[in-house]
Parts: structure tokens; sequence; C-alpha cells
């Protein structure tokens, strides 16, 4: 049988969830990063394509992002996070609480 040792249980907990946390934090601040960068280039192609400078194919530009979202289907990475479940929960906590605050 194997022996459950509380105070290494907490600790792996404890260590998950600060990771988390950080992680959480700065994807939430990378992500808002991002959402800028992307916004400000759709706008700047719509002014351009406004002005007759550029010409933007609106339909293939997002035909290209549902065709990337339809293909992500593999969950093989949820086995690795349910074999370290002490660590796993405790990261999930914290990222979720790093991104709610960041």
């Amino acid at each position: 049988m194997v022996a459950i040792d509380p105070q290494q249980l907490g600790l792996e907990f404890g260590s998950g969830a600060l990771i988390g946390a950080i992680i959480g934090f700065a994807a939430k601040k990378i992500a808002k990063l991002l959402a800028v960068i992307v916004g400000l280039e759709l706008a700047l192609f719509k002014f351009l394509e406004s002005k007759g400078i550029l010409t933007v194919d609106w339909n293939r530009l997002s035909a290209g992002l549902l065709q990337t979202g339809e293909k992500v289907q593999d969950p093989g990475w949820i086995a690795p996070i349910l074999s370290t479940l002490s660590i796993g929960v405790g990261f999930t906590g914290g990222f979720l609480v790093g991104f709610k605050k960041g």
C-alpha cells in the first residue's frame, strides 16, 4: 500500500498553485496585449482597404481561422495532468486566480 504524506501533498499543491497563479496572471496580460495588437492590425487593414492601398479577402481570412480551430481535437494532454493530480489541481486553481486578477 502506498503511504500518503500530507506534508508532501500540501507542498506539491501549494507550489502548483503558486506557479499556476503566476502563469495565469502573465497569460491574461499577454492575451490582452495580443488582442490589442490584432485589433490594431485589423483596423489598419480596414483603413488601408478603404483608401484603396490594400485589398483584403475577409472571407478567406476568417475561413483560415475557423479551419485552424476545427483541426485542434487531440486531447492527449489530459493523461499527464491526471497522473500528477495534486500539482495539477493546485496549478489550475492558481492559474484561475492569477488569470482573474490579471
